[in-house]
């Protein structure tokens, strides 16, 4: 049984997703700021989504958490690597729910889980697919020093621009965050 590692970082805790978030990520998926991953989905399909969520670790050993305010663990939204069935390689994934855009955790949330690709698992390099109409997310990925290397046509998503994070060797503050 793989465990989900929770990570902290200033203002935010990554963690395992739990029932509790439910409401809040089916109330994400029913909107249309789920568009660029595949959204609207009913509750549904929502709770199919965060099942599989849960069940990429089991399976590949790595996935993305619940983001949490820190002070308060309210879910603002869902952070990490993600790599299904036909995606090119590992990505860094985000979504932030209805509320917490604009506040800088999305890439906060992604540089932690950055590094911990890079310090726990190892790797030298990762992706991040963002579609072309979605420029916060385009923004958050240049945040993070990403830079759009290639195209991706996806049979379910569409089209999509692949964006190459700097590896290990060229981050000035690569190291881990706090892993719990």
């Amino acid at each position: 049984m793989t465990t989900i590692p929770t990570l902290t970082t200033e203002r935010l805790i990554l963690r395992a997703p739990e029932q509790r978030d439910f409401d809040v990520f089916a109330a994400f998926y029913a909107s249309d700021r789920s568009r660029f991953i595949g959204g609207p989905l009913d509750r549904d399909r929502a709770w199919r989504q965060l099942a599989t969520e849960a069940g990429h670790w089991l399976l590949l050993g790595y996935g993305r958490w619940i983001v949490a305010d820190r002070d308060t663990d309210q879910a603002v939204g869902m952070v990490g690597i993600w790599n299904p069935e036909g995606w090119p390689e590992p990505e860094i994934g985000w979504d932030l729910f209805d509320g917490a855009e604009g506040k800088g955790y999305a890439t906060e949330a992604a540089e932690a889980a950055r590094s911990y690709a890079y310090d726990v698992l190892g790797w030298d390099t990762v992706i991040s697919l963002v579609a072309p109409q979605n420029t916060a997310s385009a923004a958050v990925a240049a945040r993070l020093g990403a830079a759009k290397e290639t195209e991706f046509d996806h049979p379910r998503l569409g089209h999509l621009h692949v964006y190459r994070h700097p590896g290990p060797q060229d981050l000035v503050n690569g190291g881990a965050e706090a892993y719990a």
